[in-house]
């Protein structure tokens, strides 16, 4: 729990000094802006990383009365493992998919997508919920989800400011000449989304191994999770998430750009390789 909160304190901090960094590029008054903005950033990366994740995935909260299934699975799992209940909420896409976001467990959502609830039965949405809830046990929702509202902060704060900076000028003016200017706002378009990406890669990967392994000792059962992510992977490939926010990725239990052409994805995956997953869970190494 400690070393989550150091991890939350450095990637803020790394947010304000970007925000800065970026700011600096027109001059004095530029560094003011970027320090205001990225107090903003932080503060709202905190406060609010739970409400940007649900609206992002476009998610609807449901009743106990509307999925009885669902909540009485959670409700278990969080009596096992002594969490409260957190909000449960329900994605429209058809990818089958899951995550988990908040920033502590008294402030926790889960979100499913309709087409987890097509194709999993319910003692392997057991396995997914157990790896969601496991995520919100080990305090691993608010670095994901902070780290995910940092990239899509970063990315349209990079954005605006090279575009800005194309078309109105710096505030710092003149200090270098036009082609210099250009290619150093390019560079910002390209490097800051690159930088909070590789951020979010740091901190994503051993995670989900965690949370597998947490989530099957949850159940005392490595296989329903198993089966589970085969089928995730499986579908995932196959139906795409075309509303799917690059930042947000690693909040999800799979990949949910797997089926998209994105450029270098394996090597810029927020997951590490299902089969490996699979495997773990198989051979019993959570259970050690």
């Amino acid at each position: 729990m400690y070393r989550n909160a150091v991890k939350t304190t450095v990637i803020l901090t790394l947010l304000g000094a970007l925000c800065v960094g970026v700011g600096s590029f027109w001059g004095g008054a530029g560094i003011v802006i970027g320090l205001v903005i990225g107090l903003a950033f932080t503060g709202g990366s905190y406060w609010l990383s739970d409400s940007i994740a649900i609206r992002a995935a476009r998610a609807v909260p449901v009743s106990e009365a509307e999925m009885p299934q669902y909540y009485a699975v959670v409700r278990d799992l969080c009596n096992r493992a002594n969490l409260p209940m957190p909000r449960l909420y329900v994605t429209p896409d058809r990818q089958p998919n899951a995550f988990a976001t908040g920033r502590n467990p008294e402030h926790a959502a889960v979100a499913v997508t309709a087409g987890i609830l097509e194709i999993c039965t319910w003692e392997e949405m057991r396995g997914v919920l157990a790896h969601e809830l496991s995520h919100v046990g080990n305090r691993d929702i608010l670095i994901s989800s902070v780290a995910a509202t940092i990239a899509m902060a970063v990315t349209l704060l990079a954005r605006f400011a090279a575009w800005g900076g194309l078309f109105f000028g710096g505030l710092g003016g003149g200090r270098r000449n036009e082609g210099e200017n250009i290619l150093e706002l390019l560079a910002m378009l390209i490097l800051a989304p690159l930088a909070a990406t590789m951020l979010q890669l740091a901190l994503s990967r051993s995670r989900e191994f965690e949370a597998d392994r947490s989530g099957a000792r949850l159940l005392g059962d490595g296989e329903p999770l198993a089966r589970a992510l085969a089928k995730l992977d499986a579908a995932s490939r196959q139906i795409p998430m075309p509303n799917a926010r690059r930042e947000m990725a690693a909040l999800y239990i799979v990949n949910p750009l797997a089926g998209m052409n994105v450029s270098m994805k394996r090597l810029f995956s927020d997951h590490p390789p299902t089969e490996e997953r699979i495997a773990r869970l198989r051979s019993r190494t959570w259970a050690r």
